[in-house]
């Protein structure tokens, strides 16, 4: 048995482990990577980058649909097999910045094998015995499968299995409409398949109903048939012809299923009863990511149990390096962390909701928002549905939604200024280039300001005697 010693060992080689492992490495640590399975884990396998490939597909096809500004409308031709083929061709021109290549030139090890923990100073990785300084545990997560009725003996998809359908579904059930059943919705719909969304509660519940309500009338305007409130209770059928039965006795009947009500952290193979972590549903950790049971042991990601996006892996890697590497103390908020769901319109959110924010702060709160349809870019391109909206406490922002155009890349503005407690006047000095959408931004930041200018009694007789007296 080969035994390795090492400054830090890295169990997963997705988006959180491979950010400590680079940044690490790159330092002078001593780091091994372990992978069970893909490197680049989920996001670039299974997750953000096929997803979004295929959202891109959509958007093409529905482009041609739509036509407008000249340009008739046409039914466009889907070759549902060459969309898979963009899907594919996107992840294997990112593979190589997570590839093993790579990380060893870096000076990583990297063993491709699954680890269990021996000791809470241990880990068995197949043949070999590792005792690391700090352990890192990134193992991701995977598609949650409920316990429905007969679905163990259905055929079913889930995000990871989705994308290797090269056959284009004639009627798809999604189960769930969390932003993964959204966002596989539409992208399905769009390119030629009949699509059924259904969902135990509300619709993408996290986000701001009005914002919601807003896309909703979209997807339901696409042709995708959305049913809320309704829990599925059994599955039946088989290759080609699934039926979903609800608790409230309707049937919904299709030739495919994708499963998309969530996700669990991925545990089972480690172990952590004998390596001393305590757990339940994730690892249990302090606000510095730490173990509370085993100091040794750090968790980061959807292993930490916080917000399950790729972005926050990424944070939460460089919160780690900065603890292990330099030893000093570093720890992992949430109050800055945005989120945007990837569906036509796009929809965006950092810091608290409006009900959150009215429930926190109430009457010390003030909503400032900006319309689309008010911008000048959104009308010369026919984008203008959909608004920003800003909850301000004491000049400061505490959240913001977006719906609408680019929304993911709109929410950074307020996701920096959370971040970095800017004050709304840091946004409404701002000069942006004209036309963009990103002047939404700075006209809601404005509309804080306005009231107090514009309806200022006292100020509109200093500026009346200014003007009277001025030379």
């Amino acid at each position: 048995m080969e035994r390795i010693s090492c400054d830090i060992c890295i169990v997963g080689a997705g988006s959180a482990g491979l950010s400590v492992a680079s940044g690490a490495a790159q330092l002078g640590a001593d780091v091994v990577l372990i992978e069970g399975r893909k490197m680049g884990g989920d996001c670039l396998n299974f997750g953000c980058v096929p997803s979004k490939a295929l959202i891109a597909a959509g958007k093409h096809a529905q482009t041609v649909r739509k036509g407008g500004m000249g340009v008739a409308p046409a039914a466009p031709q889907v070759d549902f097999a060459a969309a898979k083929d963009h899907v594919e061709a996107a992840i294997e021109a990112l593979a190589p910045a997570d590839s093993v290549e790579r990380f060893e030139g870096l000076g990583v090890r990297v063993i491709r094998d699954w680890a269990r923990f021996v000791s809470p100073t241990e880990m068995q990785v197949g043949e070999r015995r590792i005792k690391a300084r700090r352990f890192v545990l990134a193992t991701g997560s995977s598609p949650l499968v409920p316990p429905i009725e007969g679905l163990d003996a259905v055929p079913y998809f889930t995000n990871e299995t989705i994308f290797d359908l090269r056959e284009r579904p004639e009627h798809l059930i999604v189960i769930g409409g969390g932003n993964i059943g959204m966002e596989m919705a539409q992208a399905h719909r769009r390119l030629g398949c009949k699509v059924t969304v259904v969902e135990g509660s509300r619709a993408l519940a996290k986000d701001d109903p009005e914002a919601v309500a807003i896309l909703m009338e979209r997807l339901r305007g696409e042709g995708i048939e959305i049913v809320e409130g309704e829990q599925a209770a059994r599955v039946t059928g088989q290759d080609g012809a699934v039926t979903v039965e609800t608790e409230g006795g309707r049937s919904f009947s299709g030739s495919h299923l994708l499963i998309a009500v969530g996700r669990k952290v991925n545990l089972d193979r480690l172990d952590l009863d004998a390596g001393g972590v305590k757990h339940d549903r994730a690892i249990e950790v302090g606000d510095d990511l730490r173990s509370t049971s085993n100091r040794r042991v750090y968790a980061i990601g959807d292993a930490a149990g916080r917000l399950q996006f790729t972005h926050v892996a990424g944070y939460h890697a460089g919160v780690v390096v900065r603890s292990i590497v330099f030893g000093l103390p570093a720890k992992a908020k949430q109050h800055h962390i945005p989120w945007a769901t990837y569906t036509d319109p796009e929809l965006a959110q950092v810091g608290l909701t409006e009900a959150q924010a009215r429930e926190e702060h109430g009457g010390n709160l003030e909503v400032v928002r900006a319309e689309y349809a008010e911008n000048d870019r959104a009308n010369t391109e026919d984008r203008t549905t959909g608004f920003v909206k800003v909850m301000v406490v004491r000049g400061k922002p505490v959240g913001a939604t977006i719906v609408g155009a680019q929304a993911g890349e709109l929410i950074g503005v307020w996701a920096l200024a959370i971040a970095n407690g800017l004050r709304m006047k840091a946004l409404a000095d701002t000069v942006l280039p004209y036309p963009t959408l990103m002047e939404l931004n700075k006209k809601a930041a404005s509309a804080y300001f306005s009231p107090r200018l514009f309806g200022n009694d006292t100020l509109k007789s200093v500026v009346g005697l200014i003007q009277k007296y001025l030379p």
